[in-house]
């Protein structure tokens, strides 16, 4: 019998869950809130050029929002600057929505932008080699798979589920009843001003109150999740799997069990080279 190596997310758990909201809008704030009062993680893409002129429009203000995602815990990405359908631009201009929405983020944020949604959800391969040209590693899109996978094309990211799809309580059940070898992510996107045009802020506290707080799930935002996977595949073997080095500056965890033996998990520390009894 070979081998069984899978890869394990932080402390050792195999299901991961992260949340991605669009535009920048008012209603963040009260998401935040939701948020934050059950430990889950979110990314939030915005757009640089489309800030509200002043407090009576739905988008926040520039100001507002430096306020509100300064320091609230959870991830910034681009969503183009201002929200064009790329595809039907000239690639010059799709490298300023995206070079020009990346630059002002970093600027008023701090740090480095490197995520990104799709404004639409639309795109295609020119889009695509120019965001790889950008600095940007993943992309969501607004496709939805209703699975748990793990991504393998980061710039044509899809969800596991928009927050209103009918689906969404049975999926969250079903994730956090899984109990099999493979890991699992549980990806959910939308926009914020949603809840209060459908008059639905139940929908997300109640999925957050449901599925926030289990020992058993990694609550992380966008690039943490790509960066942790990143890392679990750089990971170099040796031919029998008993030697492995991890060459980047990411922990991680991975579960490997031998002849039927049963689970061992194992952390394999940044810089390491470890030998797997």
């Amino acid at each position: 019998m070979k081998n069984k190596i899978y890869m394990r997310y932080p402390g050792g758990v195999k299901k991961a869950l992260t949340l991605s909201y669009d535009d920048g809008v008012k209603q963040d704030i009260r998401l935040i809130e939701i948020l934050n009062k059950h430990g889950v993680k979110a990314t939030f893409n915005l757009n640089s050029g489309g800030y509200g002129k002043d407090e009576t429009t739905r988008r926040m203000t520039k100001e507002t929002a430096t306020e509100v995602y300064t320091g609230c815990g959870h991830e910034i990405a681009i969503h183009a600057y201002s929200h064009p359908f790329l595809e039907t631009l000239p690639a010059a201009e799709v490298a300023y929505e995206i070079l020009e929405d990346r630059k002002n983020l970093e600027e008023q944020f701090g740090g480095i932008v490197r995520g990104m949604a799709y404004p639409y959800g639309t795109y295609n391969d020119t889009v695509v080699e120019i965001l790889k040209n950008s600095g940007i590693l993943y992309a969501r899109t607004t496709a939805a798979t209703r699975k748990f996978d793990i991504p393998t094309d980061w710039l044509r990211l899809p969800s596991t589920c928009h927050h209103n799809d009918q689906n969404l309580m049975p999926l969250a059940e079903k994730f956090l009843k899984y109990d099999r070898e493979k890991p699992i992510l549980f990806y959910l996107w939308g926009h914020s001003y949603e809840f209060d045009d459908n008059d639905n802020w139940n929908v997300i506290e109640d999925f957050c109150e449901y599925i926030g707080g289990k020992d058993d799930v990694w609550y992380a935002t966008n690039i943490e999740i790509f960066e942790y996977v990143e890392a679990y595949n750089r990971l170099v073997w040796g031919i029998d799997a008993r030697c492995v080095k991890n060459p980047t500056a990411t922990d991680v965890w991975i579960s490997i069990n031998r002849n039927c033996e049963g689970e061992k998990l194992v952390q394999i520390k940044a810089g390491e080279t470890l030998i797997i009894d």
